[in-house]
């Protein structure tokens, strides 16, 4: 499910260069569509680890990065790992480990760019534009990605229309359920998921849900399993341009306000070709990526072998008829709940990724502050996991998989808890020991949300937006 990835390819200069053949708008419409659904009946299943990297001594330094690439030497060879896997290195020094298919956030340092590439390096600028957040979502932020086949074509199910509203639908209980990232610099944020609190901070363009995504809310009428190619072809040509690749040591810096569309449709300082746009495609980030396959973004990075667990949920969810049809009418309440709340209308502007409940009042946000202690959110947990469990079983999951998932329930969903909740009282702990009178008045406190737009607590010393 991993054996292409363009989001980690580094190539020196432009691989078909400028006077390769250009793109037409429509080009590149069709070959979106051809793409980024492949189609089949879905039986496959992969992960994408993401760790940081600390040092055993003192987890609060960086570690530096010729450490690391030795520490690692030899293990990014094809065949190296068990299984088929492969190693890669993410931006601020995160390790990934991408599984072959089979039948968070740093609490403590600030983030620092360790890999000086092309491609990081307009990122970087590309997020600078808007604030602080790129640098932390490239430099400080892990999480578990779940990857599957996108479907077969028609309805029901086991369609790509079904699995893509379902993974969307789902989006905020497994956000909520599997929320790692409370702390940041030693200290709580105000959020169960500060990773995902991050994500919706950045360039909506290119990180919110495509339209018609979920099943309710502001301009959805969709049935569950309408083809969502369209949409996707519309997300990402309306995304602007993050890096435009040049020859030798010039910086990939893309014009502000570029969209790949107005590229085909003379922007730019050359025309897009095939490459272009296959490395524009691998700088989208929503949380449900289509790349042949459906990759699946919105779980933080979990401890040890927690990976197992929403990876044997998603599966369960996803491949079994039963528990795929209980878990989108469980979501549908989520959905229709937050609509009627929000009168139908989530906060989003209109135009690329818009109406996809990203901003305040949407459960997204509901799911990244709270967790499973919001009780719409908490209940629907509970269900998707007693959906889980037997579905695990009717699709012959090993008894290991299974029991990891009871214990998960048992410790967590079933209390309206979840990892970070551990995390928290880890540091309330930390600092009562510290610090038996209570807080110091000059400690720093949290900011407090405003009703529209709930903000982060001021972060990192000496980052400034």
């Amino acid at each position: 499910m991993t054996s292409s990835r363009p989001d980690v390819a580094q190539p020196t200069g432009p691989a078909d260069g400028p006077g390769a053949e250009p793109l037409t708008e429509s080009d590149a419409e069709e070959h979106i569509h051809g793409i980024c659904f492949k189609t089949g009946p879905p039986h496959q299943v992969g992960v994408e680890l993401e760790w940081l990297v600390r040092d055993g001594r003192d987890p609060g330094i960086r570690v530096d990065q010729q450490r690391v690439a030795a520490a690692l030497a030899g293990l990014g060879a094809p065949g190296a790992l068990p299984g088929g896997g492969r190693l890669t290195t993410e931006p601020g020094g995160q390790v990934e480990i991408s599984s072959a298919p089979a039948e968070g956030l740093d609490p403590l340092r600030s983030p620092h760019r360790v890999l000086e590439v092309p491609r990081y390096a307009a990122m970087e600028e590309f997020f600078n534009r808007a604030g602080p957040w790129g640098r932390l979502m490239m430099c400080s932020t892990a999480s578990v990605q779940v990857c599957l086949d996108a479907g077969v074509q028609g309805t029901g199910p086991a369609s790509v229309g079904w699995r893509w509203r379902l993974l969307h639908a789902l989006g905020p209980v497994f956000v909520a359920a599997f929320a790692n990232s409370p702390l940041r610099e030693g200290r709580p944020t105000g959020w169960k998921s500060t990773r995902q609190a991050i994500w919706a901070r950045l360039d909506p363009c290119r990180t919110r849900p495509p339209q018609n995504a979920v099943p309710a809310g502001h301009g959805y009428g969709q049935t569950p399993d309408a083809d969502p190619r369209a949409a996707w072809i519309d997300y990402a040509l309306s995304a602007e341009v993050m890096c435009v690749r040049r020859p030798g040591e010039e910086p990939w810096t893309a014009p502000a306000g570029l969209t790949f569309r107005g590229w085909l449709r003379g922007g730019g300082e050359r025309r897009p070709t095939l490459e272009d746009l296959s490395y524009h495609l691998s700088t989208l980030f929503p949380p449900v990526r289509p790349r042949g396959h459906l990759e699946y973004r919105v779980v933080d990075a979990q401890a040890g072998d927690g990976w197992i667990v929403p990876a044997a949920v998603v599966t369960a969810l996803l491949d079994d008829e039963t528990a795929s049809q209980a878990a989108m009418g469980a979501a549908e309440v989520l959905w229709h709940t937050a609509s009627a709340a929000c009168g139908g209308d989530f906060g989003d502007e209109a135009g690329a990724g818009g109406g996809a409940g990203w901003d305040c009042g949407s459960p997204w946000e509901w799911a990244a502050r709270h967790g499973p202690t919001d009780p719409i959110i908490g209940d629907i947990s509970v269900r998707c996991f007693e959906a889980a469990e037997p579905a695990l079983a009717r699709l012959g999951a090993p008894a290991l998989v299974r029991e990891a998932v009871a214990a998960f329930a048992e410790r967590y969903v079933t209390r309206y808890r979840c990892p970070a909740d551990d995390r928290l009282d880890e540091a309330r702990a930390a600092a009562s020991a510290c610090d038996p009178a209570g807080p110091s008045p000059r400690r720093p406190t949290l900011a407090s949300p405003s009703p529209r737009h709930p903000a982060l607590p001021p972060i990192a010393e000496g980052i400034s937006p």
